[in-house]
């Protein structure tokens, strides 16, 4: 297979995300017209491949409705998009919208249990040295945002032990939704990453191969802490006018 060079972005990358932007923030409402090919790229400064290439991107994910010959019109994407939109909901505008980061932490307490039971059926013993060493760079760094990163990399071999390729899929959607918010989430996050015994705790369990303790400690872990985040949210929330 020949190899062709990469380019860092493209155009129709740069206006699909303009464009959903507009969709996710109601710039554009459900059920009504996008301006023509023509206008967006007289508003965007690109050419109409450019657009055309953007608006097929959005097709195939289904945020429009493209009609040959006729208007594209923009479809509710709460019905019809997948977790890839959750980096561009959680942080609308540059800033963190509580109710998705609420629901993300929801989603994760959901499913973050089971997969630690799987990793403990399909990795057990086999997972020790990267679990180790995740848990050990946790406990070693004091910087907020780090210490979230060094958990990230702790769940990640998590979801490797547990061999699913729709959870891993899932992980890869809510971490690519959590990351650009690590500094943003760094004083209610420490409710969790500071619990560098719990974490010993999962590992330790996985690592002997015990699934019913590794999804009660998962569990715990993630339970308790969510708890304390969403009481913070749900106080940021209410401080909103």
């Amino acid at each position: 297979m020949a190899l062709e060079r990469i380019q860092r972005r493209s155009l129709p990358g740069e206006v699909y995300d303009q464009l959903l932007r507009e969709l996710v923030d109601g710039g554009y409402p459900t059920g009504q017209p996008l301006p023509s090919e023509r206008r967006l790229a007289e508003a965007l400064g690109v050419s109409r491949p450019a657009v055309r290439e953007a608006l097929q991107r959005m097709a195939h994910a289904g945020l429009v409705h493209v009609r040959q010959g006729g208007a594209t019109t923009v479809t509710d994407f709460r019905r019809s998009g997948g977790l890839d939109l959750l980096p561009h909901l959680l942080l609308p505008g540059g800033g963190i919208d509580l109710s998705v980061a609420r629901s993300i932490l929801e989603a994760r307490l959901a499913v973050g249990p089971k997969v630690a039971e799987l990793a403990a059926t399909r990795g057990g013993p086999a997972a020790a040295d990267v679990l180790d060493l995740a848990v050990a760079e946790l406990a070693a760094d004091t910087d907020p945002v780090g210490r979230q990163r060094h958990a990230l990399t702790f769940w990640e071999h998590v979801v490797e032990a547990a061999d699913s390729i729709a959870f891993r899929l899932m992980f890869n959607s809510l971490r690519a939704a959590y990351e650009p918010a690590l500094p943003a989430l760094a004083a209610v996050m420490a409710a969790e990453v500071d619990r560098v015994g719990d974490y010993r705790a999962l590992t330790a369990a996985i690592v002997a191969a015990r699934p019913d303790d590794a999804h009660r400690l998962a569990h715990d872990l993630l339970g308790n802490a969510t708890r304390e985040l969403l009481r913070a949210i749900d106080t940021l929330d209410g401080d909103r006018p």
